[in-house]
């Protein structure tokens, strides 16, 4: 970490350019003595991804950004504080530490926080930044977590671990035991050391698969941020019961969409054809599929087995977008384009044999405007489009 990136002429130069384009930057060099034009545009680009997705680190004078690779890996802020808001006790152990951004906050939960990095110049910035945040409860090391378990007789409340999903060759991975490190082959020693673990793992991860590689699972969270998810959220416990929780969370501008069930239950779905209202679940519950429960819970019935759509009589809340159905046409594209008489619409397409592009071009129409027209199948079978209006 070069340290001269501290000096007061050189903060206010990040402060004051941090929007200017890369390739300008660039080209113009680095007008600082012992700082090369690489070592500037990296922080230059970390502040900039940093404005958004770490505000707090934005706001801080003398942060040191890491590469961009390392702040792509990264929790965002709100990830970090539910993660946070998931643990409570005296001592955690971040295994895969990183830019730090997890251990910051598990600091203001329990009283000592291990964080533990491979990469030494990584560890080294995140260091820096735990001292620049004021996290004194933050021990910050550089060397390999699970060799450090292996040696050690000490015993942690938690033990949180968000393996890296690229091989060797740099490639992505999704399956637990290609990412590093391999949790499943060291699961065992993980309960050995704490009662409670907390694994992060890729959105792409089916739920089914990181429950045949993974033990005695409590909880599982799936976390979306304006309707992306970024993260699941696995929790472990030696005491851990057969019913396992899934828990979804959808962070919005305007709040949080909450909603929970058990994982797998098998129960009856209820198909309906297109009442007053349609629903379409936000991007957490899709990942979840926790489709039944939710029918069975807010009393919404199905379009269609696999049309993952909701509608009913009367309003409710609802953990995604509501809409009130203003028409149900067939889908007969000669006729469409003239009983729809719009310029532009929202298209969706669920249950549907032909993407939004086609359809787009078909029937000549610009994307946005009020009307939202979802193209799908009815539990008969038949092809429709629903034309709606957001309620």
């Amino acid at each position: 970490m070069n340290r001269k990136l501290l000096n007061n002429e050189v903060q206010e130069f990040l402060e004051n350019n941090y929007k200017t384009e890369v390739s300008k930057m660039a080209f113009q060099g680095s007008p600082f003595e012992g700082i090369s034009t690489q070592e500037l545009l990296v922080q230059l680009s970390g502040k900039k991804r940093a404005e958004k997705k770490l505000p707090l680190w934005f706001q801080t004078r003398e942060i040191i950004y890491p590469p961009n690779v390392n702040l792509e890996q990264t929790s965002s802020e709100i990830t970090a504080k539910y993660k946070a808001s998931l643990i409570e006790g005296d001592r955690l152990l971040d295994l895969t530490g990183g830019f730090g951004i997890d251990s910051y906050y598990f600091a203001n939960k329990v009283k000592t926080v291990r964080h533990f990095e491979l990469n030494p110049e990584l560890q080294e910035i995140a260091s820096h930044n735990f001292q620049i945040l004021n996290a004194r409860n933050v021990i910050s090391e550089a060397g390999d977590g699970i060799g450090f378990l292996k040696k050690t007789t000490e015993k942690f409340d938690w033990i949180y671990i968000d393996p890296s999903r690229r091989d060797e060759a740099g490639g992505r991975v999704f399956f637990l035991s290609e990412c590093l490190p391999n949790v499943p082959e060291h699961i065992k020693l993980l309960q050995e050391k704490a009662n409670n673990i907390l694994v992060k793992t890729s959105p792409l991860l089916d739920l089914q698969a990181g429950l045949n590689e993974l033990e005695n699972v409590h909880e599982i969270h799936v976390v979306a941020v304006e309707n992306d998810v970024k993260e699941l959220l696995w929790i472990l416990k030696k005491n851990a019961s057969e019913v396992i929780r899934v828990k979804t969370v959808n962070f919005q501008k305007k709040g949080e969409q909450i909603y929970e069930s058990s994982f797998g239950q098998n129960l009856p779905e209820n198909y309906q054809d297109p009442e007053e209202f349609l629903y379409e679940p936000n991007a957490a519950i899709m990942k979840s599929g926790l489709f039944a429960a939710l029918g069975k819970d807010l009393g919404l019935n199905k379009l269609h087995p696999n049309t993952q759509l909701f509608t009913s009589e009367k309003p409710v809340e609802f953990p995604g977008r509501r809409f009130k159905i203003l028409q149900v046409l067939p889908f007969r594209k000669k006729q469409l384009k003239k009983k729809l008489q719009l310029k532009k619409a929202n298209i969706s397409t669920r249950n549907f044999p032909e993407t939004v592009a086609d359809l787009r071009k078909q029937l000549q129409l610009k994307e946005g405007g009020d009307s939202y027209l979802f193209f799908t199948t009815l539990k008969n079978e038949e092809k429709v489009v629903l034309v709606c209006q957001k309620s």
